[in-house]
């Protein structure tokens, strides 16, 4: 009889290594990013050793700038950040204190 291990993981973030969330799309897709321009530098005829350099710096800036977010923000903060700086840093309002003490009546047929 076969046995099946049981996904008990529903409804969690997907985790990697320990990135969470939305830093493994950064981190994947940061690499798969430095992959392509490796390839392109490469069939256009620059050097190998340059294109080497230019591959594990960016790899290994990818890969510690990732680590370096998921550890400060979280696994929502980094989202939370951005919504931050939509948000209006003061309420001006310029009606007068009359328009909200002001009764209104309501009239009744």
């Amino acid at each position: 009889m076969n046995k099946y291990n049981i996904n008990k993981g529903i409804g969690r973030t997907v985790e990697f290594k320990g990135l969470k969330a939305q830093y493994l799309f950064i981190f994947a897709g940061g690499l798969l990013g430095i992959l392509i321009l490796i390839m392109i530098l490469y069939m256009v005829g620059v050097n190998s050793y340059i294109c080497l350099f230019i591959g594990t710096g960016g790899a290994s800036l990818i890969v510690w700038k990732t680590f370096l977010l998921n550890r400060k923000y979280g696994q929502h903060g980094l989202m939370k950040v951005g919504a931050v700086k939509n948000h209006p840093r003061y309420i001006i309002c310029r009606k007068s204190i009359h328009r909200y003490v002001k009764y209104s009546k309501k009239t009744t047929l």
